[in-house]
């Protein structure tokens, strides 16, 4: 498999506990990549995967079991995402015993990466082999256009047009094969777009907002933090290996506070 170039930052570790920064980086990662192997993006797994063997690579050279069993859980993770997605339990459960019995033999950093990124090739793999013989055309256009269409104005009615459908009969099968419908399905997208411009641009979260398609900063931060449970500044930073602020106490409220409006 021909290797992503690298296009990431090194990134600091705790001497002390090195392992740490790995697991709380695909921690907050880990709802893209499980998104990412719903909608089929190799890519964007990809960019995932090459992010979170920066980390490993600060670690240092001196490798544990730890390590290994974190990288395990990760793949498990994967592997329950992929047969959520369709892929077959029984093909899955036989890529997880050979994935642990891989692993187990591995004993340096090169062997590492080819590892983990052979593992997310083979659930991949699994995974559009079963769509290809069960999921419409519509359904897979209709998804594309989408992720293609996230950052500008996309309506039901646009995409349903370009795939041969009527708007009410794109959504029951978008609902049908994803579980969900189409705004969430866009708003889903419009995320990630902004997920991979927070991590690989310096452009003002205002500017990211409006680029993926948000009407202003304030509604995007929300559907962010619905989404991702953390704000596009903390994704941004443990994306680019800083640490995380410190935790600060919340202010006791006045006894006479005023009221304010709030967007839903």
């Amino acid at each position: 498999m021909a290797q992503t170039p690298n296009d990431f930052p090194s990134v600091a570790v705790n001497p002390v506990h090195p392992y740490d920064r790995i697991r709380e980086l695909y921690l907050y990662e880990e709802p893209a990549l499980l998104a990412s192997i719903q909608r089929g993006d190799r890519k964007q797994a990809t960019r995932i995967i090459n992010l979170i063997l920066v980390h490993i690579y600060a670690a240092g050279a001196e490798r544990s079991e730890l390590l290994k069993g974190l990288l395990l859980e990760l793949v498990v993770m994967m592997s329950r995402a992929a047969v959520e997605a369709g892929a077959p339990q029984s093909e899955v459960l036989g890529l997880r015993y050979r994935h642990l019995t891989e692993l187990a033999a591995i004993t340096d950093d090169e062997q590492l990466s080819r590892w983990l990124r052979e593992a997310v090739l083979r659930i991949f793999d699994a995974v559009e082999r079963c769509r290809a013989l069960s999921v419409p055309q519509p359904v897979r256009k209709a998804l594309e256009l989408i992720r293609a269409g996230a950052g500008g104005v996309l309506t039901r009615e646009q995409v349903a047009r370009q795939v041969g459908v009527s708007p009410r009969n794109l959504s029951d099968l978008l609902k049908e094969r994803t579980g969900r419908s189409f705004t969430e399905l866009l708003r889903e997208a419009r995320i990630e777009r902004a997920c991979e411009l927070l991590v690989k641009t310096e452009m003002t979260v205002a500017a990211i907002a409006l680029d993926s398609g948000f009407c202003d900063q304030s509604y995007f931060t929300h559907v962010f933090q619905s989404l991702k449970k953390t704000t596009p500044k903390q994704y941004r930073d443990a994306g680019k290996g800083q640490p995380a602020p410190p935790a600060v106490a919340p202010t006791p409220p006045k006894t006479a506070a005023r009221k304010t409006k709030s967007r839903v």
